[in-house]
C-alpha cells in the first residue's frame, strides 16, 4: 500500500527528539521503530502520508519491516480488501506500560480499550 518514510535514527536520538518535540509544542511526533531494535523513523517533519494512518484495535493494514539492497524498511500492506473511502487503520502496538496506559478511541467492536 505505502511505505512509512523519514529520517533514520539511532533511539538514543528519537528519546531525545521526543522530549524536544514536546518542548517546543510540535503535538504529536510520528516515530516508528524499526525491527532492528537499534533505530527509529522520525516522520515528524520529513514524512509522508503514511504517518497519519491512524489505530485500530481491528486493523485493515499491518505494518512489516522488510530489506531493500540490506537497508531496513518498513510498509503497510493490506489485511484485507480495503473498501473505496474507508480509512485507513493498523495495531500501533505500543509497548505495555502498567503506569501510563493510553487510552483507544477506535470503537472497534474487538477494542481492547487501549493502545499499549
Amino acid at each position: 500500500m505505502i511505505e512509512y518514510v523519514g529520517e533514520k535514527i539511532r533511539h538514543s536520538v528519537a528519546d531525545r527528539r521526543e522530549k524536544y518535540y514536546e518542548k517546543i509544542g510540535v503535538g504529536d511526533c510520528y516515530l516508528f521503530n524499526l525491527e532492528d531494535k537499534e533505530h527509529v523513523i522520525d516522520a515528524t517533519f520529513y514524512g509522508n502520508k503514511a504517518r497519519y494512518i491512524n489505530h485500530s484495535c481491528e486493523p485493515n493494514l499491518k505494518s512489516e519491516n522488510i530489506l531493500v539492497d540490506g537497508k531496513p524498511h518498513i510498509i503497510f500492506t493490506a489485511l484485507r480488501h480495503i473498501k473505496e473511502g474507508e480509512e485507513l487503520t493498523f495495531d500501533y502496538k505500543f509497548e505495555y506500560e502498567a503506569n501510563n496506559q493510553l487510552e483507544c478511541f477506535c470503537m472497534a467492536e474487538n477494542c481492547r480499550g487501549h493502545l499499549n
